[in-house]
């Protein structure tokens, strides 16, 4: 797979999906227990391919690496790698990736009848109100977070 850049600033890095290709992927059906270990190795001939599984509308599909902490609340952070669709109608509560003053933001969208303020999912950040004044595109709804690699400690 390929992979496009299109924009990089301190909050976003854009890239557009590729899509041409096909990977077939080992997938365990029914889900790994998270307490007692389970007998897998059998259930491994089943697999799935990611791009159909996570990409609907493949020419509206865009790839963005996070950078920041404004949304950690809600379980977005730093390095992760979200899939933004643009053909999503945006609606209030909706996480969307805005383009505002010649910047990308991730914030929640909160829509009402005469304002859209962008709200951040982290305390330290205020949140924006969109005005007239403002240069606002709303760029894509978020359709998925792809964690960073966790790491542990003994």
């Amino acid at each position: 797979m390929q992979i496009i850049p299109l924009y990089n600033s301190l909050e976003l890095q854009l890239f557009k999906a590729d899509t041409n290709t096909a990977l077939a992927l080992p997938y365990i059906e029914q889900g790994i227990n998270a307490g007692f270990p389970s007998p897998a190795d059998d259930f491994l001939d089943i697999s799935i391919d990611l791009n159909k599984e996570l990409i609907q509308n493949k020419d509206a599909t865009y790839f963005a690496r996070v950078n920041g902490n404004s949304m950690i609340d809600a379980g977005i952070n730093d390095g992760d790698l979200l899939i933004i669709d643009k053909s999503i109608k945006p609606s209030n509560g909706k996480a969307a990736v805005c383009f505002i003053d010649g910047e990308f933001t991730i914030k929640w969208l909160n829509i009402t009848k005469d304002v859209i303020w962008l709200t951040p999912a982290n305390k330290n950040f205020k949140p924006i109100k969109v005005t007239k004044d403002n240069d606002f595109l709303i760029f894509g709804i978020i359709t998925y977070i792809i964690k960073k690699p966790l790491s542990c400690s003994p």
